[in-house]
């Protein structure tokens, strides 16, 4: 069973805890800025919201690679770089639509989330449960589309 993060924005407070643990894992400190996952502010709304590398299965930043530095782990589903192989052209950050692939000014790569090999940190450390690694099959597409109804109609009756 393939699993996948999947974050719930209602129950972001904001906290940044999976920030530092990601960046602590991956760079060995604690540094929001070095972090492959990013909490964004919604100053005026008072609302959170954590994203990361969504795994996409037809992934443009691997396609776009022109070295074949973005592989496959077929264990956890995550496209991970090989760091011996990139170059730091940075093709693979203008490919991804998302804007989760991030180049890392100090190594002279690119970053981006790899699911901790299978034991995602940011999960671990959020303490309100707004990050979970679940079934990859009970997220996707139709939850998006629930809370982008959900969010269209909390505004409109605060309007």
């Amino acid at each position: 069973m393939q699993k996948s993060l999947h974050i719930d924005p209602e129950k972001c407070t904001g906290c940044l805890q999976c920030e530092m643990a990601c960046s602590y894992e991956n760079e060995g400190v604690f540094n929001p800025s070095k972090s492959r996952i990013k909490v964004f502010t919604f100053h005026d709304e008072g609302r959170f919201v954590p994203y990361t590398c969504t795994q996409c299965d037809e992934a443009w930043c691997m396609q776009a690679c022109p070295v074949d530095a973005i592989v496959l782990n077929f264990v956890t589903g995550a496209k991970y770089i090989l760091n011996d192989r990139c170059v730091g052209c940075k093709v693979c950050t203008i490919a991804c639509p998302f804007g989760t692939v991030n180049y890392n000014t100090s190594t002279g790569k690119v970053i981006k989330c790899d699911l901790c090999g299978g034991d995602p940190k940011c999960a671990e450390a959020c303490p309100t449960g707004a990050i979970t690694y679940i079934d990859a099959n009970a997220t996707g597409l139709e939850r998006m589309r629930m809370w982008a109804a959900k969010t269209d109609t909390q505004a409109s009756t605060h309007a």
